[in-house]
């Protein structure tokens, strides 16, 4: 079995997980926040809406300079959503498309022309990726937690959805 068709059944179940968390966002909690050294709600679903387009372009690049990023400012559960979307779609094509040897070949982030890592393509997906997209999904599912929003289930019942 070829490391893509290893990977697209737990990338898509994932999304899919990380899509019913941004679902349940209420349009006047965006702004809210934990605490003030946290993200706030939207902030923290815009990041993980980007997240699968960071690895589009570590599949289509051989390394990536962040200098000068700003993360964009997306106003509504739908942009969001819309932005998750789009990316997860593009991954899941890139993913569905890459060869082994691909999979196998480093990759650099670098900012200010340093590197800050080199990792094989495979491994920048799964940690840097998918392992922190679930980091981030269970953040989110902490703060719609403290808001009373029902937690989904991910993998399996929540305490608020016992199916």
């Amino acid at each position: 079995m070829s490391i893509s068709n290893a990977l697209l059944p737990e990338f898509d179940r994932e999304m899919v997980s990380t899509r019913k968390m941004i679902e349940r966002m209420p349009e006047d909690k965006l702004d809210w926040r934990p605490h003030e050294k946290s993200m706030s709600m939207g902030q923290l679903a815009t990041h993980l809406a980007q997240m699968p387009g960071w690895g589009v372009e570590t599949l289509r690049k051989e390394s990536v300079d962040i200098t000068g990023y700003k993360p964009p400012k997306l106003e509504s559960v739908a942009s969001i959503l819309e932005m998750f979307d789009g990316f997860v779609a593009a991954l899941h094509t890139e993913i569905a498309a890459a060869s082994d040897e691909h999979w196998m070949k480093l990759w650099s982030l670098s900012m200010d022309g340093k590197t800050i890592f080199n990792m094989l393509r495979i491994a920048v997906i799964r940690g840097m990726i998918l392992n922190h997209s679930i980091h981030h999904r269970a953040q989110l599912g902490v703060y719609l937690r403290l808001n009373g929003i029902p937690v989904p289930a991910v993998y399996g019942p929540s305490a608020d959805e016992k199916e």
